[in-house]
């Protein structure tokens, strides 16, 4: 099928060095950066014993309170399978549980325990020095602008928050 191409209107190879002109430079960067960021938050969740992926889903119960697990799995971008095992983790530490829905014998919603919140809080201590060292190349005013930038572009005008 590529042959079809003229040679002449080809783009160029695409990668994720600073500065290439490819169409896919902005989401490959995006990715970068997100790599980045979650390393560092990993490192900061580590020493309380859970990962990203759990602290994903207490993001979402702090905010939203009890959650059936189909609401988890959109709320995260993960999946129904993930989410299970994700939910049985933080099950297992103590610090969310599955609690009946009233009216239906089949959901469940997930809540946080008052050992989630305990932990959620302590998260957010831990992660603060590293958060930023993420930041500390922007000059002042960057980070607060690369967030700004970032919100806007994440949630376009009109969009579903």
């Amino acid at each position: 099928m590529t042959a079809d191409v003229p040679r002449s209107t080809t783009a160029s190879r695409v990668t994720d060095r600073p500065g290439d002109p490819s169409p896919f430079a902005l989401g490959l960067l995006l990715r970068r950066a997100h790599w980045r960021a979650a390393a560092v938050m990993e490192e900061a969740l580590r020493p309380l014993g859970i990962e990203l992926r759990h602290f994903a889903v207490l993001i979402v119960l702090v905010d939203r309170g009890p959650t059936v697990q189909r609401d988890l799995v959109s709320a995260t971008g993960s999946d129904k399978a993930g989410i299970m095992r994700v939910v049985d983790d933080l099950e297992r530490k103590g610090l969310a549980v599955r609690k009946s829905v009233p009216g239906d014998r089949r959901v469940r919603a997930v809540e946080i325990t008052p050992e989630g919140v305990e932990l959620f809080d302590a998260a957010h201590v831990a992660a603060e020095p590293l958060a930023e060292r993420l930041v500390a190349e922007l000059g002042p005013g960057e980070p607060e602008q690369l967030t700004d930038l970032l919100t806007r572009f994440a949630y376009p005008a009109g969009s579903e928050a």
